[in-house]
């Protein structure tokens, strides 16, 4: 079997969480590592936006900064996530690695493996999303509001959303797996037309998607889901994980990368 490298990040600022994840590109683009496996959280919590998501108008600023959250726009594209109580994961890989298909989407199906087999790790039924019609009809700015191919779905409510880039040669496929959730938080940070909109679409919600709690007859931790996704992506992606800490130097990248980019207006506000 290949072995990957697996990176356990912790908790992150959102700056730092997306500042990581394009280090790992250039370091994979070097050939400095292997493809990676990488799981992290956030601290504090953040709202990522797609790379080509509009935020005035669309994201409630104001409700950001109220509950303490940071706001970061992402490489990849898609619609708004809270990342809170959740497990987050990347995973990075050669476009011309040979289990990788040419298509955005049959890519995602071999990557997604991974989210099948976590999800059964915890004794939990999950099946891929293949959605009828044409998507985003809501014009919703929530990414949990619609199952895009197959992002995993529970008694067909959406249980984790991912979005996909490749830059350079290097696919980046990162997503939300969400532990808990907190839907009167998470609709603070939309704008809509009034309050009655806003409650209407908060209660539909409970019926689109659906978190671990939401399901397993007692609660996991952070850990817990942890130790369940990485035997997952290792069944799934049929890869043995090394773990990888990374050097002061390369946190040092990092730390670069987050400042000149993820953490600047000119970067979070573009749109």
């Amino acid at each position: 079997m290949e072995t990957w490298y697996f990176v356990d990040s912790g908790h992150c600022t959102p700056a730092i969480n997306m500042a990581l994840d394009e280090a790992l590109m250039k370091w994979h683009r070097q050939g400095n590592i292997p493809p990676v496996l990488r799981f992290y959280g956030w601290a504090p919590a953040g709202l990522s936006v797609g790379y080509f998501q509009k935020v005035t108008g669309k994201i409630d600023l104001e409700g950001v900064k109220r509950h303490g959250y940071e706001l970061v726009r992402r490489q990849t594209g898609g619609r708004a996530v809270l990342h809170d109580k959740e497990l987050t994961y990347s995973v990075i890989v050669s476009e011309d690695h040979p289990a990788m298909p040419a298509s955005v989407k049959d890519a995602y199906l071999v990557i997604s493996r991974g989210l099948l087999e976590g999800f059964r790790e915890l004794g939990i039924q999950a099946d891929f999303a293949v959605p009828e019609g044409k998507l985003d009809v809501t014009n919703s700015a929530v990414c949990f509001e619609e199952p895009s191919w197959y992002e995993l779905i529970v008694d067909g409510k959406k249980a984790a959303g991912s979005a996909q880039t490749r830059k350079k040669g290097i696919i980046l496929q990162h997503g939300s797996i969400p532990i808990d959730v907190d839907d009167v938080k998470l609709f603070d940070m939309f704008i809509y037309k009034n309050e009655r909109v806003k409650e209407r679409a908060r209660r539909a919600f409970g019926d689109k998607a659906v978190a671990i709690n939401q399901i397993v007859e007692q609660n996991v931790s952070f850990e817990d889901t942890k130790a369940a996704f990485k035997k997952g992506f290792e069944k799934g992606l049929e890869v043995n994980l090394e773990p990888l800490e990374l050097s002061e130097a390369q946190w040092n990248e990092v730390e670069q990368i987050a400042r000149e980019r993820y953490g600047t207006d000119e970067w979070n506000f573009s749109r």
